[in-house]
């Protein structure tokens, strides 16, 4: 492939500049080595003139939500409280390229963006692992991973941070050679490229040194039955031992109990989803497997120490 590759990059406010520069480094690089333009690309935003990321850098655009006169692909990225700058505008722009053919991408949690649009149901995607209780909620036809990124669908999504490299220069790989993809991780200093199979939180084996079976297998079950928990014995028994030896292993590997450590998972996953959706606080109760408003309200305060009503409103 010879020709120029035109990539659009849609910044949306609060956008991720790691996320960002990520993205977009590759492609500069890519044509420094190669000594001609392999890529170019244009920033959009919903406002055009400007786009501000999370970290209050301003960064200027070369235009809003027109109709785009050629892309080979437009990426939405966006990162922190992106429920709050969806407007109708932005989807009514998002749909009209699609069906004019522009092919689409997402970079961190644009994948929500997309989602809105009712692009991604049946999809396998790549998003960043805090958003996905509330895609889990919102979003239940989306075939969720927890791969860095996914190249091999219509829409190709990466999950943020770092993400966004390895996507690039999968990109960069497939259309011109693994040789100047490597060339172009080299300049950046980069020596962990991931394929977009890798897992893109680190494993509970690297996050506490676990090396035992029983243990990461009670905590999966554990987050298969969230909305439905089921008791330690219950979790013991599918596992094949004995109540006191799940204590035990929870115990001397994460210095906790399982109804302790379960707990714990629930009241992340409620917490998540009070600053991440509009559900009610009955809703959220609910999916994350509390029978009553009033008891959730109770555990959720002694845990985090206000009521997830003010944790809400504070966060929001």
């Amino acid at each position: 492939m010879t020709a120029t590759t035109h990539f659009v990059f849609l910044m949306l406010p609060e956008f991720s500049h790691l996320a960002f520069s990520c993205a977009l480094e590759p492609l500069r690089i890519a044509n420094l080595v190669a000594g001609k333009p392999l890529y170019r690309w244009t920033l959009i935003s919903s406002e055009g003139g400007t786009a501000t990321c999370s970290n209050g850098s301003v960064t200027l655009v070369q235009g809003g939500l027109e109709p785009l006169r050629h892309a080979d692909r437009l990426f939405v990225i966006s990162g922190i409280h992106m429920t709050q700058h969806v407007t109708p505008e932005l989807l009514a722009f998002l749909r009209r390229e699609r069906a004019a053919g522009t092919p689409l991408g997402a970079i961190c949690s644009g994948a929500y963006v997309l989602a809105r649009a009712g692009f991604l149901d049946g999809v396998e995607t790549a998003v960043h692992w805090a958003y996905h209780d509330l895609f889990l909620e919102e979003f239940p036809d989306v075939r969720l991973v927890r791969n860095v990124f996914v190249a091999r669908e219509r829409i190709i999504t990466a999950s943020g941070g770092t993400a966004a490299a390895d996507l690039m220069l999968h990109l960069i790989g497939s259309q011109h050679g693994t040789d100047l993809a490597t060339e172009v991780a080299d300049q950046m200093v980069y020596n962990a490229v991931r394929e977009g199979s890798a897992a893109q939180r680190v494993s509970l084996q690297s996050r506490h040194g676990m090396r035992n079976d029983h243990l990461k297998r009670a905590i999966a079950i554990m987050e298969r039955c969230i909305e439905a928990p089921v008791s330690p014995s219950l979790v013991a028994e599918e596992l094949g031992i004995s109540t006191r030896q799940l204590e035990r292993l929870f115990g001397r590997y994460l210095n906790s109990t399982p109804k302790h450590y379960f707990m714990e998972m629930r009241l992340n996953r409620a917490q998540n989803l009070l600053v991440q959706t509009e559900q009610s606080i009955t809703e959220i109760a609910m999916a994350c497997g509390f029978q009553s408003t009033s008891h959730f309200s109770k555990v959720f305060r002694g845990h985090f120490g206000k009521s997830p009503l003010s944790h809400r409103t504070t966060l929001a």
